[in-house]
């Protein structure tokens, strides 16, 4: 009887001690992804990349091609593909670096011109609502003794014989040079991470096989194949969430530049990828998408009604592109509720800022993918799920 209480005490005790564990695991797990975050969002985009390669990697090794040698050869081809799109940006941009001068006086007339209106505007509703006695001028004082003693007062007084006088030299600082100087510990950080992406993917589609297959031998039975099931649908989802991203990104920055040529929008090709491609940000991505056209107008020069239309076509295919292609390409795999997303996009928008806002939605899915595949896990798959 008494070996029968103390255990049902004791069993107490452990579950009252749960909680507590919970929360104090959780915390940790939340101080080390951010304090290690670099590390962290590095392992993770080789991870997607190297699960988007996978498929060309099994094309090949069904040409009798080794893993080693058709991850080479993926992982080349690859960099050369970013190689040659950096290189049509550059050449981009260096067509826009010469139109700067021209940009800044276009902007500065925009703003002079905008300010002179809302003074046009702040002095007619001044006339209307204001009393007349009001808008008079009150008549200028007439100066004062006390005025010319101020004067007099506030004129230098020349130093003393023998007396130094100390002189301040005042420094004009740059802010672009001190925010540059600022953020060069963050760029050499972002490099570093950077360089280590080309050979953890190359090492992850190679040594595939080795590490999938030691990796179940963690589990037995039943164990095994719910893990193999849950690392299965992990792969899937994340490839078809990026893939399913770079076909909207594709498909939009085509119509868009088209859109823009049409609308003869200066530099048409160049705003419309980036404006394809930021529209794809979640939340803020419309007005991302407008900003490349807006700068392309005024640097060209075009008119008001070239940039008011390039406008409106950048917001209405980011319309188009996140309410008819983007539930057909991405959604009908990655099956997350809109409330899990917009909690997910605030948590690692806090901790990891811009590559938090998109690493959140295939993490979550990736989350998601385990829960359904784990017994005790699916009432968290069900209410993440949509």
């Amino acid at each position: 009887m008494i070996d029968v209480r103390t255990r049902a005490a004791e069993s107490t005790r452990i579950r009252s001690r749960n909680p507590a564990l919970t929360i104090i695991a959780t915390g940790v797990a939340i101080a080390i992804l951010y304090w290690a975050r670099p590390v962290f969002i590095t392992a993770i985009v080789a991870v997607i990349i190297a699960l988007m390669l996978q498929p060309f990697v099994d094309l090949l090794m069904r040409l009798k091609l080794p893993r080693g040698l058709a991850a080479f050869i993926v992982c080349v081809l690859g960099l050369a593909a970013v190689y040659f799109a950096g290189a049509a940006a550059y050449n981009q941009i260096a067509g826009l670096s010469a139109e700067v001068p021209a940009f800044k006086e276009r902007f500065a007339g925009i703003v002079d011109d905008a300010t002179t209106r809302l003074d046009a505007i702040e002095n007619s509703t001044a006339r209307v609502f204001m009393p007349r006695k009001a808008q008079q001028s009150p008549p200028a004082p007439e100066p004062s003794r006390s005025r010319h003693r101020k004067a007099a007062a506030s004129k230098p007084v020349a130093p003393a014989p023998g007396e130094i006088q100390e002189v301040r030299i005042h420094q004009d600082s740059n802010p672009i040079v001190d925010y540059i100087y600022s953020r060069l510990a963050t760029l050499y950080q972002f490099v570093l991470m950077a360089s280590f992406v080309p050979f953890l993917v190359y090492f992850m589609l190679s040594w595939q096989d080795h590490i999938y297959r030691n990796f179940l031998r963690f589990f037995d039975g039943a164990d095994r194949m719910m893990v193999s099931r849950s690392l299965q649908g992990i792969a899937g989802m994340a490839r078809a969430f990026v893939v399913g991203n770079v076909l909207i990104g594709v498909i939009t920055a085509a119509l868009t530049s088209a859109a823009f040529a049409a609308v003869h929008l200066p530099f048409p090709v160049m705003a419309g990828v980036l404006s394809g491609f930021l529209s794809l940000v979640p939340y803020v991505g419309v007005a991302l998408s407008i900003a490349p056209p807006l700068f392309a107008a005024i640097a060209g020069g075009a008119s008001t009604t070239v940039i008011v239309g390039a406008a409106a076509v950048a917001a209405g295919i980011h319309v188009f592109a996140m309410n008819v292609l983007y539930p057909k390409l991405v959604g009908a795999r990655v099956h997350l509720n809109p409330l899990v997303v917009t909690f997910a996009l605030m948590f690692f928008g806090f901790l990891w800022d811009a590559a938090g806002l998109i690493l959140a939605i295939p993490i979550t899915a990736g989350v998601k993918a385990v829960c359904d595949n784990v017994a005790a896990l699916r009432p968290w798959g069900r209410l993440l799920g949509d």
